[in-house]
């Protein structure tokens, strides 16, 4: 049985804004804390640094606007990215809270090879991230 992780919040902004946030690679260093201090590469390739121990993680992101889903494709080497992280943007009129509101969703997948303390601290940064996700998109 593999281990995930999902989280929500409920954003006073347009499911589009969020989407635009979530898909935008140039705003991960400022709520994503696995890829701090990110580096921008050809076609969209990010490589960030942990803020817990400075280790180096390759992001693609897989954007589907229509569906409102964006994946990340996360990995220790550009060549060998998997789909591990994924946000979830929901208008606000399919849950009967308003069309200027929307909920954010992410989902995080365990790894067979993940210790638990990296687990954890996943778990516990994606429980803060949405937080702080809530303030720099409803802020932009």
């Amino acid at each position: 049985m593999t281990d995930i992780h999902a989280v929500s919040i409920e954003l006073a902004v347009t499911a589009e804004r969020a989407f635009a946030f979530m898909s935008d690679p140039k705003a991960m260093d400022r709520w994503s804390f696995g890829t701090w201090k990110i580096v921008l590469h050809e076609g969209g390739l990010v490589e960030g640094s942990s803020i817990f121990d400075g280790s180096v993680t390759w992001v693609r992101i897989d954007a589907d606007k229509q569906r409102g889903v964006i994946d990340y494709h996360l990995g220790k080497e550009p060549s060998a990215l998997t789909p591990r992280i994924m946000a979830r943007v929901i208008p606000g009129d399919r849950l009967d809270i308003g069309a200027e509101k929307c909920v954010l969703s992410m989902i995080a997948w365990r790894t067979k090879s993940m210790p638990e303390e990296r687990w954890k601290r996943l778990v516990a940064s994606h429980e803060f991230e949405v937080f702080l996700l809530k303030s720099l998109i409803e802020a932009s």
